[in-house]
């Protein structure tokens, strides 16, 4: 597919060094700060072991509408104690939820310069039915680091890490819907920039849809 899109603009951004380790929580559609720090690490462990966490990137990510930025929320089954482990999470089955995401995926990016490219490799998330959100996440993730070429040894925690190894940065909590960032990526093609102008830190899918196999770039 041949399309050209804007590169992203940014002043000084420099190659990933590579040299520190992080860790992080698993999250659905990830925003894209979640992914350059994925990118720009020597190899990244995914917190499952921890305690899930309500109005957190774990189960929702916000994507670019017409209307401006747009949540979606993924429904989970109440956990049957105070505290449950995000890898024993279930995903819940009321409110039609695949189709409510997939329209609203679809409807927000058809007009983007790679959303028809890619859309194959997303849709079948919306029809195949998982048990665990964890799961779900997970195979999402792979599934966008290898489309964006992101080469980072990745593993999932196989027990709650409390104490962690030297070079380890703990981000499992610094990426939240609720909390400021100060991360700063580059502005990038966006389909409703016109209206709304560049709204930053959006899910990955936003910058995947939007600039293809230059999204590593932005980074």
């Amino acid at each position: 597919m041949e399309k050209i899109v804007p590169q992203c603009e940014s002043a000084g951004m420099s190659k990933p060094e590579r040299a520190h380790r992080v860790l992080l929580s698993s999250f659905y559609l990830a925003p894209v700060e979640y992914y350059s720090r994925l990118h720009r690490a020597g190899n990244a462990v995914i917190e499952i072991h921890d305690n899930y966490q309500k109005q957190s990137y774990r189960n929702r990510c916000s994507i670019a509408g017409a209307n401006g930025p747009l949540p979606l929320s993924l429904p989970v089954e109440r956990p049957t104690t105070p505290k449950c482990r995000m890898k024993d999470i279930r995903i819940a089955e009321h409110g039609n939820w695949r189709h409510l995401h997939w329209n609203a995926i679809a409807s927000a990016y058809n007009s983007s310069p790679f959303f028809q490219y890619y859309e194959e490799d997303f849709r079948p998330f919306y029809e195949k039915k998982y048990t665990f959100l964890h799961d779900f996440n997970e195979e999402l993730r792979q599934l966008l680091c290898r489309l964006i070429g992101i080469e980072t040894t990745i593993s999932c925690s196989s027990a709650y890490m409390q104490t962690l190894p030297e070079n380890y940065i703990d981000l499992r909590e610094t990426i939240h819907p609720k909390k400021r960032s100060d991360y700063e990526s580059g502005h990038y093609y966006q389909v409703f920039a016109d209206r709304h102008g560049f709204i930053p830190n959006l899910s990955i899918i936003d910058l995947l849809f939007n600039m293809g196999n230059e999204s590593r770039l932005c980074l």
